[in-house]
């Protein structure tokens, strides 16, 4: 035994647990995950499992406006997270990121369908009338004629907005 052994009276071979640094970064994560439910909407935040305290400090973030005081709320909401399910609670806020993710690319998806109709011919037309065999032929026909007028004019694209929305009704109702 070396003589640090024999003063401390710690056996080497002894698990000391995790480090206070590990600790720290441990809890900044709980606190960045109580702040990623004070992001989300309040019906977002009622399908979130947890207690009745931390929901109530979550609402209450709402109404904060001082940074100093949005700060240490924020602290006492991650005080609260250590309590809480923080794997449940991850799981609930990752579907949401997904969720959204897929609502942007279906959005990204109709942009794309808009531009291709307004640039396109007939050809284009008749794609998505396949696609989407739905749609009021003569009404969409009429929004990609007025689109490519209003661009060839170069005015502002609210025909092309109004096209958006009639393709965005249009996967909805499919």
């Amino acid at each position: 035994m070396s003589e640090f052994e024999h003063q401390s009276g710690l056996d080497p071979d002894e698990e000391l647990g995790p480090s206070r640094s590990q600790i720290k970064r441990d809890m900044e994560a709980l606190q960045e995950l109580g702040r990623r439910i004070t992001e989300l909407r309040p019906d977002q935040q009622a399908q979130v499992p947890m207690d009745e305290r931390l929901a109530t400090a979550v609402a209450e973030m709402r109404r904060i406006t001082a940074h100093g005081a949005r700060k240490r709320h924020l602290q006492f909401i991650g005080k609260l997270m250590r309590t809480a399910d923080a794997d449940a609670i991850r799981e609930v806020i990752e579907r949401f990121d997904s969720a959204s993710a897929a609502h942007n690319q279906h959005f990204h998806a109709l942009e794309q369908w808009r531009e291709r109709l307004i640039a396109g011919g007939n050809e284009e037309l008749q794609s998505y009338i396949d696609a989407h065999p739905e749609a009021d032929i003569q009404h969409l026909r009429q929004l990609v004629r007025n689109a490519q007028k209003e661009r060839k004019e170069e005015k502002p694209p609210a025909q092309a907005r109004k096209l958006f929305r009639y393709l965005r009704d249009i996967s909805e109702q499919a």
